[in-house]
């Protein structure tokens, strides 16, 4: 900030009256172009009178150019709003959710997609993204499982790099860049049985090794906003959390951003238990360092009277105008308030560069789990084909969660890819009933349809609406309706490709998994997912997505993920007092990282530079890979560690890093890793950093599963 605009700042704050500070500290989700009943309470009038300084879920240029106008020319200061929005995979144009794009393990898909997400956004007046969400989860029952980027914290802290330097700094022009607010800080993730806003109650070790990681990933990379999850930790609403988000992420950490709370927390303070009302809820939030209170009410009808107790100093509230001020700075807005409206929109049909973006982030991110006989791909097409099951023909649904501007009927469904496809063959369609209910005549007509094909697509999983915020359930798997026409349609016999559509890791019954030839996980894939899909069917795209998340057998073993510790029994067949379950495998159905190709990888042995590694020391890590198939393609190749013994016990693996690789049919190449000592400390007892000299076992492969590993030691001198 430079010395001009923070002389400019001080000023402002000098000329405000206290309800145009709490103003500029306050969030509407209104519109002001239809501005509702009259009333101090009217968006308009709180506009009007200095009473909001942002605008949420509000897009478009005659709404936004309309609430600006209203902030520049009828109020007294003319300081500008800003307009936030969850873009959170993609504005207009929808790409992959978050947990799909994770499967992809591309960097820099990660970030183009944010970058062009951005850009869309910011045509549209918006000039701030409720994204990355960092919340680590290993629990296929929380429906916000789809927003996050899997089970490891070691990806999402590269996911939250990638996208806030999307967001943020690739876009070339700065009126095209998008403030980012990394969330939900922290642990939200973990809530109890997965269960949403519920409470959370991790260790201290848990905060430092999995969770708060994508936080301070996101803070490096210069994240401008942070936000608070709805839930406590260990006790302690994280909305009132002076330690994390004060001590921690201001004094340690060094963030300067705004600490924007949750839709309506400061006041949900309130039911938590730790305020009486809301003068005591927005005295905790100001001074936890929470600067914008959201659609709670709160600062605007607390902190006056908060003020007058002597609760709050102004000297607090100033600081956080002061932090709201810097940010409009920094966005723009003072040189320009409709920074981003020089034109509406376009829809993505307007640019096909970005829609064949969508295409290829969709189709790197859909998973093959299950490819028997080499079922596919369909080079030569069965000539006739039922595609049947609710979300066959459903273009809405594969949208996912947080789709604000998709449009439906932009959206390209299965069907229509299938079709668009395969020319060649005879296409038949039937539902077989509702994606969340069924009916015997619906499941006959999938039947007859089926019976009359050579080969049949059965498209079953989740609505967007059973999936995502508020959409926690007990049996993440197909509705039951769903699973009755796949018995049917299994029961026919004829040969069955299955695609998973859905928000979450699904347990299937094992019945279906043996009934079906291929298994696609296509998630919810977005604007151009019919067609992604039928890439991959067709053998246009060769499969390269991998788990980024386990999958587990039975809903029992959650959570189930791949760093588990051993514990001091581990899993021993041969013995009945080892840790294992009764009536299920300890072992997920499918584990983080696998995935299959259309060809073949062969690994070489792990290699190292060096086989001993100081304390400020470092060493390559290498790996021949070789295309031992006919089909160019893309993997990813992982580097894990495992520390057998150490001061605390560690998890059976942990990821360091991660590469991908594309080769031609038959090519080899070497893949290294730099790997520091750095990154083979842990948290010790007391946990600060800790170093150990010892054995460190190096675990180079294509998924976490221990037949995909080549392993090699090093020691370590400390």
């Amino acid at each position: 900030m430079t010395t001009e605009i923070a002389r400019r700042i001080e000023s402002l704050i000098a000329q405000m009256t206290l309800s145009e500070k709490l103003g500029q500290l306050t969030m509407l989700a209104a519109s002001l172009v239809e501005t509702g009943p009259p009333g101090p309470h009217n968006p308009a009038t709180m506009v009007r009178e200095g009473r909001a300084g942002s605008i949420l879920n509000t897009w478009g240029a005659k709404e936004i150019r309309e609430a600006q106008r209203v902030a520049m020319e009828e109020t007294r200061l003319k300081i500008p709003l800003f307009f936030a929005v969850d873009v959170l995979h993609g504005h207009r144009t929808i790409y992959p959710i978050p947990l799909a794009e994770a499967c992809a393990f591309d960097r820099a898909l990660w970030q183009r997609t944010a970058q062009e997400a951005a850009e869309e956004a910011t045509r549209d007046g918006i000039q701030m993204t409720f994204a990355p969400m960092l919340d680590v989860s290993r629990d296929p029952r929380w429906g916000r499982i789809c927003e996050c980027a899997g089970e490891d914290g070691f990806i999402n802290a590269e996911y939250a790099k990638a996208k806030v330097i999307g967001f943020q700094n690739a876009p070339a022009q700065p009126e095209r860049r998008l403030a980012a607010v990394a969330k939900h800080f922290v642990a939200y993730g973990a809530v109890n049985a997965g269960r949403d806003y519920a409470e959370v109650d991790v260790s201290q070790r848990a905060l430092e090794e999995i969770y708060l990681p994508p936080f301070q990933a996101a803070v490096e990379a210069g994240v401008l906003g942070i936000m608070p999850s709805f839930t406590d930790v260990a006790g302690v609403a994280m909305t009132a959390h002076k330690p994390l988000l004060d001590d921690l992420l201001r004094q340690q950490w060094g963030f300067e951003g705004v600490i924007i709370s949750d839709y309506n927390a400061i006041a949900e303070l309130i039911p938590h238990g730790v305020a009486a009302d809301l003068t005591e809820a927005a005295t905790l939030a100001l001074k936890a360092g929470v600067d914008i209170d959201m659609m709670a009410g709160a600062y605007e009808q607390g902190l006056p009277v908060a003020l007058e107790r002597g609760a709050v100093s102004m000297d607090e509230i100033d600081r956080a105008v002061r932090r709201v001020l810097k940010l409009k700075f920094a966005l723009g807005l003072f040189d320009n308030p409709l920074r981003g409206l020089e034109d509406i929109s376009p829809t993505p049909d307007s640019d096909p560069s970005r829609r064949a973006s969508a295409r290829d982030a969709a189709r790197r991110s859909i998973v093959l789990l299950e490819n028997r006989d080499q079922f596919l791909p369909w080079t030569k097409a069965p000539q006739n084909i039922a595609v049947v099951g609710p979300l066959a023909d459903a273009p809405s649904e594969l949208m996912g969660a947080w789709c604000m501007a998709g449009e439906i009927d932009e959206t390209v469904g299965i069907l229509s890819g299938m079709r668009t496809a395969f020319t060649g063959s005879t296409i038949t369609h039937a539902a077989g009933g509702d994606i969340e209910t069924g009916d015997a005549q619906a499941i006959a007509e999938a039947v007859h349809v089926t019976q009359a094909a050579d080969a049949v697509v059965l498209c079953i999983g989740e609505s967007r609406h059973i999936s995502g915020e508020a959409a926690s359930r007990t049996k993440p798997a197909p509705p039951d309706s769903q699973l009755e026409l796949a018995r049917a349609i299994v029961a026919t016999g004829k040969p069955l490709l299955l695609i998973l559509v859905g928000g979450r890791p699904f347990v299937l019954p094992q019945w279906l998994i043996d009934g079906s030839q291929a298994i696609i996980a296509a998630w919810f894939p977005g604007t151009e997912a019919g067609n992604a899909i039928a890439d991959i069917i067709k053998g246009a795209w060769n499969p390269s997505a991998r788990l980024a998340i386990s999958w587990p057998v039975e809903v029992g073993q959650i959570p189930i993920y791949y760093s588990l510790r051993t514990t001091g029994r581990p899993n021993d067949p041969k013995n009945g007092f080892s840790t294992c379950f009764l009536d299920a495998p300890i072992t997920p159905r499918w584990s983080f990282g696998e995935g299959l190709s259309y060809t073949r990888y062969d690994l070489s042995d792990a290699q190292v530079s060096a086989t001993t590694i100081e304390r400020d020391g470092a060493l390559d890590v290498s790996i021949d890979i070789t295309n031992a198939g006919k089909m160019d393609g893309e993997t990813t190749i992982f580097l894990f560690i495992r520390d057998p013994v150490a001061q605390v016990t560690r998890p059976a693996l942990e990821l360091k890093d991660f590469q991908n690789v594309a080769l031609a049919a038959g090519a080899r190449q070497r893949v290294a890793f730099k790997l520091h000592a750095s990154q083979l400390a842990y948290p010790g007892m007391d946990l600060a950093p800790r170093l150990d000299s010892g054995r460190i076992e190096i675990h180079v492969g294509t998924s976490s599963r221990p037949c995909d590993l080549k392993r090699v030691d090093i020691e370590v001198r400390v």
